[in-house]
C-alpha cells in the first residue's frame, strides 16, 4: 500500500491504525478508519453543533450517576486497531472510561446525519456498532421543518428500530435511562429550548 498524504502529514504503508490518528491535521474534519482505511467526514455544519450541543447537554442532566455523556468520543472497535468511529454523542459507563480512546461498547451512540453521512449512518455505522455490541443508536436528521429521531436497539446482533419521533412529537426511551426529548427543540432558537426540549410536563400521578 503506497504512503497517504494529507496536507503536509505523511501516514505509513500498509493497514492504518489508531496510532496513525496522531499525525492527521486539527483541521476541523473528522478523521476515521474503516479496515484499515481513512474515512474522514468535512466539518460539522452549524446544525450539526447545534444538535449535538444541545443534546449532549440535555443527556448529562438527565443522565443518572455512574454514566457520561460524551461529545464526539473516539471509539475503537477491533482489536487489531484498524476500526475506528467517533459517534457525535455517546453514553458510556465509568468504568468503561479509557484514554485516549474507548475499547469497549457505550451504551448509547447517536450519528447526527449531515448530507454526506445519510448513508454511513443509516447503514455502514449500523453495522459496525452492531457488531460492537452497542445496545442501542439514535439517528438524528436535524431538518428545521421536521427534525426527527430514529431509535434501534440491538437483539440477536442486529439491531431493529423501535421507534421513530418527528418535530414537535415527543420521544420517549428508558434505554439507556429515562429521558424525553422534542426533537424540533433540538434546532429552535424561538424560546427557551432547555425548558422545552422534554415536552409538556407530565400529569402528576394521582394517588
Amino acid at each position: 500500500m503506497a504512503v497517504m498524504t494529507i496536507g503536509k502529514t505523511h501516514l505509513g504503508p500498509g493497514p492504518l491504525t489508531v496510532d496513525d490518528l496522531r499525525h492527521t491535521p486539527d483541521d476541523g474534519r473528522r478523521y476515521e478508519l474503516v479496515d484499515g482505511r481513512l474515512d474522514v467526514s468535512p466539518a460539522p455544519s452549524s446544525l450539526h453543533t447545534l444538535t449535538t450541543g444541545r443534546l449532549t447537554a440535555h443527556l448529562s442532566y438527565a443522565a443518572p450517576v455512574g454514566m457520561l455523556v460524551m461529545d464526539g468520543p473516539g471509539v475503537t472497535l477491533d482489536p487489531e486497531r484498524t476500526r475506528h468511529r467517533i459517534p457525535d454523542v455517546a453514553v458510556i459507563r465509568n468504568e468503561d472510561f479509557q484514554m485516549p480512546y474507548t475499547t469497549r461498547p457505550p451504551v448509547l451512540a447517536v450519528e447526527v446525519v449531515s448530507p454526506e453521512s445519510v448513508f454511513r449512518d443509516h447503514h455502514t455505522k449500523r453495522r459496525e456498532y452492531a457488531e460492537f455490541g452497542i445496545p442501542s443508536y439514535w439517528v438524528i436528521t436535524p431538518d428545521r421543518d421536521k427534525a426527527s429521531i430514529i431509535e434501534l436497539r440491538l437483539a440477536d446482533g442486529e439491531y431493529t428500530e423501535v421507534s421513530a419521533t418527528f418535530g414537535e412529537e415527543v420521544f420517549e426511551t428508558g434505554a439507556p435511562f429515562p429521558v424525553r426529548i422534542v426533537p424540533q427543540w433540538l434546532l429552535r432558537l424561538d424560546g427557551d429550548w432547555r425548558a422545552s426540549i422534554g415536552g409538556p410536563e407530565e400529569p402528576a400521578a394521582e394517588d
